[in-house]
């Protein structure tokens, strides 16, 4: 079974150079044909040799996989299918707002996470998606092209992948990749501690934090998680951060009538958020 290029590194693309008899700085050319020229067939990296191309096309693919099925809206937001982990469907989806254009991907299909306002917990879950999986979701959509941001806000928990999702903001924001700036990707999560400093460490994206309920009991019947890793612990670990300059932080509240939008919600969630630089999305 041939391998997909897309969604490896530089050093993964310099083990392949190796194995094609190419010498290392090859693997910043194939990159370029990957990320930066954004080829569909090896056949089309016309700077590397013939006899590397065919051992090449013997062994891989370039791995750029299309939609299988689109869904349009009046707005001009547009959702698109494709075959994920177990042959599971994943969704991504195309916002575009004046001048931004933001493709929501998705980082696993299913979740183990269990939130229960979540239609993507419901279904379970059927395995990560691959770095490949990521970022064929960003350079197979026709808009690709014109995209200002992405969020890691579709299906999954993208800290439950996290060595997926670090490997995909690599080559989104690396030189030899995509080459975007770190401020261009928001990672949301439900506050997964033990991945959540990797990502904050290692990266310098905005992060968004669920929160939902400023109360532990209610935020833990709304989300499971809460009894693993509590919110109070994920805002600690938050305020050792600086989200006053390059990296943005959001506090992403979801209001339902009558459970959780009262006055005694409002003023809790400011105490608990109080000294943190971070703006709150309020969703109705």
């Amino acid at each position: 079974m041939k391998l997909p290029l897309i969604g490896n590194t530089l050093q993964q693309l310099r083990d392949i150079a190796a194995e094609a008899g190419l010498r290392p700085f090859a693997a910043k050319q194939i990159a370029r044909w990957l990320y930066t020229a954004r080829v569909t067939s090896i056949d089309e990296m016309t700077d590397i040799s013939k006899t590397a191309r065919a051992w090449l096309n013997d062994h891989y693919t370039v791995g750029r996989e299309k939609p299988k099925a689109e869904a349009r809206s009046t707005d001009g937001t547009v959702k698109y299918l494709f075959t994920g982990a177990g042959g599971r469907d994943i969704e991504s989806v195309y916002i575009p707002d004046r001048d931004r254009a933001t493709l929501c991907v998705s980082s696993q299909a299913g979740c183990r996470m269990n939130c229960s306002f979540c239609m993507t917990g419901r279904q379970g879950f059927h395995g990560n998606l691959t770095a490949t999986a990521i970022i064929n979701q960003i350079l197979s959509i026709p808009e690709s092209e014109s995209l200002t941001n992405v969020v890691f806000m579709g299906m999954g928990e993208p800290l439950d992948n996290i060595d997926e999702v670090l490997r995909a903001i690599d080559i989104l924001t690396a030189p030899w990749g995509l080459a975007w700036s770190p401020k261009r990707i928001t990672v949301s999560s439900i506050g997964k501690l033990d991945t959540l400093r990797r990502l904050l460490d290692e990266t310098r994206v905005h992060v968004a934090i669920s929160v939902h309920s400023p109360f532990a009991d209610e935020r833990a019947s709304l989300m499971p998680v809460q009894r693993a890793f509590p919110l109070v612990r994920v805002l600690d670990l938050l305020r050792g951060y600086d989200f006053a300059h390059q990296r943005r932080l959001s506090a992403e509240y979801i209001m339902w009538g009558g459970v959780n939008d009262d006055l005694r919600h409002a003023d809790a969630l400011a105490r608990l958020l109080h000294g943190l630089d971070c703006r709150v999305n309020l969703i109705r």
